[in-house]
């Protein structure tokens, strides 16, 4: 049924739609788990609990209205419940891969849509457009920028020799050198019954395509039975 303020809500839905999608979207084109439809769900549904709050008198019974007790709903509960709810779903897209955490950013994006369907919901246009430029300008933005800009680039290196024929750690943190790399938190380890020795360590660079090349080199090299290199990333 129509109320008096259909347009009103109409607008804050619609509004918080759009939001939504915009930054989904951004997600989507990245591959990332959560994309288009769920940043539209989240921000879509946060606006629809928020309306209950900033409407009341359009869905209480007529009798309960007319009593004339107060029913004004406190929307600071329904945004709190509604943040802690969304964790949820955010906790649902990080996933950890071998040592290397992924989805962070993801989780981010949707703890925030939701705060931004929180504030169309109530119709609190100004700063709800104002946060809608900075997450999409934060997500694409700033991208471009990290990948102008010198960063330092970790990851977890795994390095497996046959035990009679290990490198010695000099060695390796030589050719870790030759290749841009510095080397923290060296571990070493015997497998497979005392028949393979390996180093595991974290390792940071600042050159692009460092990664690349230390890749194709332990290819190369006979003496290397296993390698993993596990970039830590978003």
């Amino acid at each position: 049924m129509m109320s008096a303020h259909s347009l009103e809500i109409l607008g804050h839905l619609g509004a918080a739609w759009v939001a939504g999608s915009l930054i989904g979207l951004e997600r989507s084109f990245r591959g990332r788990p959560a994309g288009f439809r769920t940043h539209a769900l989240v921000s879509l549904a946060s606006a629809l609990l928020m309306l209950i709050t900033a409407y009341p008198q359009d869905w209480l019974p007529a009798d309960v209205r007319s009593t004339g007790v107060n029913t004004t709903l406190d929307p600071q509960r329904m945004a709190q419940g509604i943040m802690t709810g969304i964790g949820f779903l955010g906790a649902g897209v990080i996933f950890k891969e071998g040592l290397t955490v992924r989805g962070l950013t993801t989780a981010a994006s949707i703890w925030i849509t939701a705060a931004l369907g929180i504030l169309y919901g109530v119709g609190y246009f100004f700063p709800a457009i104002l946060g809608t430029v900075a997450v999409l300008g934060t997500l694409q933005v700033f991208r471009w920028i990290e990948n102008w800009m010198p960063s330092q680039a970790y990851a977890h290196f795994i390095l497996r020799f046959p035990r009679t024929r290990t490198m010695s750690e000099d060695k390796v943190r030589k050719m870790m050198s030759d290749h841009g790399f510095s080397v923290a938190n060296i571990n070493y380890r015997m497998e497979d019954g005392g028949k393979a020795f390996e180093y595991r360590m974290t390792i940071q660079t600042t050159e692009k395509n460092a990664l690349e090349r230390l890749a194709v080199t332990l290819r190369e090299k006979k003496d290397v039975l296993e390698f993993r290199i596990s970039p830590a990333g978003d």
